[in-house]
């Protein structure tokens, strides 16, 4: 590891703190605001509007909400896939049927995910998609995103690349998140688009 990427490492770490302790002041109401806002601005883009498959995320604790959005997504006919953690960090993933097929999954000492409670269609599932909803805690603009640092969607990215697809990459986060800059290592690639409770920005 060269200097340089070192030096991104912990910044990144640095950041990530930063964002998730005012992520975690976030109230209830603040949270279920931002959802309801956050599925009508992603559910007037043209990519989501047309997408027969969307890969997504069940959001959990103060994460930008993303619950709303997929009931949405289902309603209009789309397939929402979701990711099921592997014990490598990898992501497994199975078909969306409503709130009632996800289920509570702890994974060592990290917060509980929900995750899809059916069949499971393997890793290489997430290349079908026409668009994937990614995690995040900031976008710059760039449209660099900074993940949580587990390193599950780094593999994501570099599947679909591996395939070929080349699906739209959108993130949902909080207004605040949208930043000049974040630090950038080898292997990060930009997103196409992020959609905030106030509006939506592509990259090119």
């Amino acid at each position: 590891m060269s200097h340089l990427e070192g030096g991104a490492k912990s910044d990144k770490r640095m950041l990530r703190r930063g964002f998730l302790a005012v992520r975690n002041k976030l109230t209830t109401d603040d949270v279920r605001a931002a959802a309801v806002s956050l599925a009508e601005r992603a559910l007037e883009l043209p990519e989501l509007a047309h997408a027969s498959t969307v890969a997504a995320y069940v959001s959990v604790g103060t994460e930008p909400g993303t619950l709303t959005l997929l009931d949405a997504l289902r309603a209009r006919g789309a397939r929402v896939l979701l990711p099921a953690l592997l014990p490598d960090n990898d992501l497994d993933w199975g078909a969306y049927a409503g709130e009632g097929s996800l289920a509570r999954v702890q994974h060592g000492g990290r917060t509980a995910l929900l995750e899809p409670t059916g069949e499971r269609l393997g890793p290489d599932a997430v290349t079908a998609a026409d668009v994937v909803l990614l995690p995040g805690l900031a976008v710059d603009e760039r449209g660099m995103r900074l993940g949580r640092g587990g390193g599950s969607y780094d593999r994501v990215l570099a599947r679909l690349a591996h395939a070929g697809a080349r699906p739209s990459l959108v993130v949902l986060l909080y207004d605040a998140e949208v930043v000049e800059r974040v630090p950038e290592e080898a292997h990060d690639r930009p997103v196409h688009t992020v959609v905030t409770p106030s509006g939506t920005r592509r990259f090119t």
